[in-house]
């Protein structure tokens, strides 16, 4: 009795043995291939990263994406094997993950619209972080640009996060693509009666282009005209500066030209005017 059971046992052994031996193989194969395809996603990734880094003005955001994109691919081709090697069949399993993933990119079709509008705005570069720009009704500088949203930072430290469809899907305003006109600022001097005309020209030119804020081009003139209020002559300087700078060019100019102007009688000649206008739109008074 004993040795018939015992019999039975070693023909089950004999019967079980292979099976394991299969299966201990399968899984050290599987464990095997997850830790190569572990290995290769990351170093897919870096490979990738290091690759478009050579690339000159390429932007680091895509780079990222790039790199994401090469070691999820090496780590789905990595399931599809270590089930392959338990017999499984993947040809079944693509179709179903391709069936849940139409399911969830329809579900997240706005995320995904954003996520291929931040592609694109990545590639064709509209523009670039520092950028100040106008997209709809916000204005600011562009603070980052990510795969789903663009973060703007107005003039008063205000953020705006925009989703990149909307980003994408309307007109923009970059002002930094081209350098701003300069900004043109015109004042005028009333000489006093009986002061010698061409000295004074000259002393207020003097003091123009000695500013440093005032620019060389277009070159600031100093003119005389005739006031049709009080007819008097007046002098008058038009300049051009930097955006900013114009309001305090023109405070240090009245007061140096004032200081030259003064007359021998005591009587320093009088600012009767003063405009501040782009420089495409200056007309003389």
């Amino acid at each position: 009795m004993l040795e018939e059971k015992t019999q039975d046992l070693m023909v089950n052994m004999q019967a079980v043995l292979p099976l394991i031996v299969t299966n201990a193989l399968n899984a050290l194969g599987a464990i095997a291939i997850l830790l190569i395809g572990l290995w290769l996603s990351g170093r897919a990734d870096r490979l990738m990263v290091e690759v478009l880094s050579r690339t000159p003005h390429f932007d680091p955001t895509l780079k990222s994406f790039f790199g994401s994109l090469a070691r999820y691919l090496i780590l789905t081709v990595t399931l599809l094997a270590v089930l392959s090697q338990f017999g499984i069949h993947t040809t079944s399993l693509v179709a179903i993950l391709g069936a849940a993933s139409l399911a969830v990119g329809l579900a997240l079709q706005g995320t995904l619209s954003n996520l291929a509008a931040g592609v694109m705005l990545l590639i064709f570069r509209p523009f670039r972080v520092g950028h100040k720009v106008q997209v709809g009704g916000s204005v600011g500088t562009v603070k980052e640009l990510s795969l789903f949203w663009t973060e703007l930072v107005t003039d008063d430290k205000v953020q705006i996060l925009m989703p990149n469809g909307a980003v994408w899907g309307q007109p923009l305003h970059n002002f930094s693509i081209y350098p701003a006109p300069p900004h043109a600022g015109e004042v005028r001097f009333r000489v006093a009666d009986g002061a010698e005309l061409e000295p004074a020209i000259e002393k207020v030119r003097t003091i123009v282009e000695a500013h440093p804020h005032v620019l060389d081009a277009p070159a600031p003139t100093v003119l005389l005209d005739r006031s049709a209020a009080t007819n008097t002559i007046e002098l008058v300087v038009t300049f051009s500066t930097n955006e900013g700078e114009t309001a305090a060019v023109k405070s240090d100019l009245i007061k140096a030209a004032l200081n030259a102007l003064d007359t021998e009688r005591g009587k320093p000649a009088a600012v009767v005017g003063g405009v501040e206008a782009p420089a495409a739109t200056v007309s003389p008074e």
